[in-house]
């Protein structure tokens, strides 16, 4: 197979123009090309004018080696990579005990799906509800204002994830391809197969549901066993070695390995490892509000004439701003055509994210709007960013008027330091609802003073950007861990052996994608071990 990369077209190009640009850039007979798949299809938005698509194509074709000598040197035709997925290994005969997976997330479900295929039968620990039982729930918070702090956003089969934009791309180094190996175990799932090669795919929190409930049937089919509503609250570790662990109900399950994906909310359990001696260490986060502009509006900024073409979709957006007292200003999780969410999990907090359906066709856009702080700004220790965390959404919640309503404020009076009383042209999609005024004491100065300085400096970039109408919620604490459950080369935790901390609540991962892709390296390391112990 060969791989062709930076193939231009035309954007309405007929579909048989692909089949004749690749034959006219190899220099070869129609007769010659056996077969070709698109394996990337991206846009690039920098000139709207001239928006064209970008492939990457792998094909086959009649005397491959001739075709090589003669492209020697061109970085644009090679042999295309295999990005097959190999199992490592199989499971022995017998086990002392079986691995437990402690989260059912992104990366919780391919911890277990690779060690199912791999036969070591994985038993999974969710401290939520499946899915569906969970989507009421989230519901009965957006609705109702009843939060259960065991079902939401946070907690429930599918993590956090289920509740997005359902993005599946990521920018981490994926040298052996495992991010392929998700995406293709979601399209077995039942998602469309055009995320195999569109630049940025995402999925949509309505597809995603029946993708997980189908996941887990495979698990489930392979011998793993997923048990829902099982809080884990104690572990027993034994001359550095994890040996057990304990459910809220008093259940000890004995057990030599364990993966902690956990998810980047789960703080009890953060606290309960940290009590046990588990090292750990605080790391870098962001906070911040959202920001909700009319999709029209990014759309016409982003695309200019192709503004609504039915290929393109709703136009996305990524910015980033360094502002004079040191911080970096950044969208996080920018949600196109999508809604601005309740994401707590934690009784009177308040916490915004963003969710987008697969056709994102809301009214508006939105994203975080969020500033870089680093353990220098909460000192105390490696559960001092929590704290930071918690006294944050707290104060939302009091801003908001102490009923889940998160408080708001127009982007125009934001910058000009007075409190907004009445909305503009843009309606705020979060539910339970907003309530204006002033976000100013909503997070540390040092933030508010950087993020006054940069929508103006978007503005530059995204022409209607720091529009008065357009509105900020908060406040956005979530964008990562702010811990760090340091493990070694081995994946293991550094003084405990057999525990494995995986994914964004472990501080190594960002997204669907790359908490996948951690789960999988994860599970190898596990069977891996398993097997040289057997």
């Amino acid at each position: 197979m060969l791989r062709i990369t930076e193939l231009r077209l035309p954007l309405d190009h007929p579909e048989e123009a692909l089949k004749s640009a690749i034959i006219e850039r190899l220099g070869i007979a129609a007769t010659e090309l056996r077969a070709f798949t698109v394996f990337k299809r991206s846009y690039d938005a920098r000139k709207a004018a001239a928006l064209s698509f970008i492939y990457t194509i792998d094909l086959a074709v009649a005397n491959e080696a001739t075709v090589l000598t003669r492209f020697a040197g061109d970085r644009h035709v090679n042999p295309a990579p295999d990005t097959t997925y190999h199992f490592v290994t199989q499971a022995p005969a017998t086990m002392a005990t079986r691995p437990v997976i402690v989260g059912f997330g992104p990366c919780g479900i391919f911890a277990a799906l690779v060690l199912a295929q791999m036969g070591f039968r994985p038993i999974v620990l969710e401290r939520g509800k499946a899915v569906r039982e969970r989507t009421q729930d989230t519901w009965g918070l957006w609705r109702k204002k009843v939060l259960n702090p065991e079902s939401n956003v946070q907690f429930g089969e599918g993590g956090a994830g289920t509740f997005s934009d359902g993005k599946l791309y990521s920018q981490i180094k994926d040298p052996k391809h495992y991010g392929r190996k998700v995406l293709t175990e979601f399209v077995k799932a039942g998602a469309p197969e055009e995320i195999l090669y569109v630049s940025k795919p995402h999925i949509g929190t309505f597809r995603l549901v029946g993708m997980v409930e189908t996941m887990r049937a495979e698990i489930e089919s392979l011998g793993g066993e997923i048990r829902f509503q099982q809080r884990v609250t104690d572990v027993r570790i034994e001359d550095g070695h994890i040996r057990a662990v304990v459910l809220a109900g008093g259940e000890e399950i004995r057990t030599d390995r364990v993966v902690l994906a956990l998810g980047h909310s789960a703080r009890d359990t953060v606290e309960m490892l940290h009590e046990r001696g588990v090292f750990m260490e605080a790391k870098p986060f962001s906070v911040g509000f959202r920001i909700e502009h009319p999709q029209s509006l990014i759309d016409r900024a982003r695309l200019g004439k192709h503004a609504g073409h039915p290929l393109l979709g709703a136009a996305d957006y990524k910015i980033v701003h360094h502002a004079r007292n040191g911080r970096s200003v950044y969208s996080f999780c920018m949600c196109p055509g999508g809604t601005v969410v309740a994401a707590t999990s934690e009784p009177n907090r308040v916490v915004t994210n963003g969710m987008s359906q697969y056709s994102r066709n809301e009214r508006n856009a939105n994203a975080g709007i969020v500033v870089g702080i680093t353990p220098a700004d909460y000192p105390g220790g490696p559960l001092a960013g929590i704290a930071l965390q918690r006294e944050l959404e707290s104060r939302a919640f009091v801003l908001g008027g102490g009923t889940y309503e998160a408080p708001g404020q127009l982007v125009g009076d934001f910058i000009a330091g007075r409190p907004s009383t009445a909305l503009g042209s843009v309606e705020p999609s979060y539910k339970p609802g907003v309530r204006l005024g002033d976000l100013s004491t909503a997070l540390p100065a040092y933030a508010i003073e950087a993020m006054r300085e940069a929508l103006p400096a978007f503005e530059r970039q995204i022409k209607g950007f720091a529009m008065h109408d357009a509105v900020l919620t908060g406040v956005e604490t979530r964008t990562s861990s702010p811990v760090r459950i340091t493990r070694g080369e081995d994946l293991q935790s550094l003084n405990v052996k057999g525990l494995y901390p995986a994914g964004e609540g472990a501080g190594y991962a960002g997204g669907i994608l790359s908490a996948g892709v951690d789960g999988i390296r994860v599970a190898e390391a596990v069977a891996c071990d398993i097997n040289k112990a057997a």
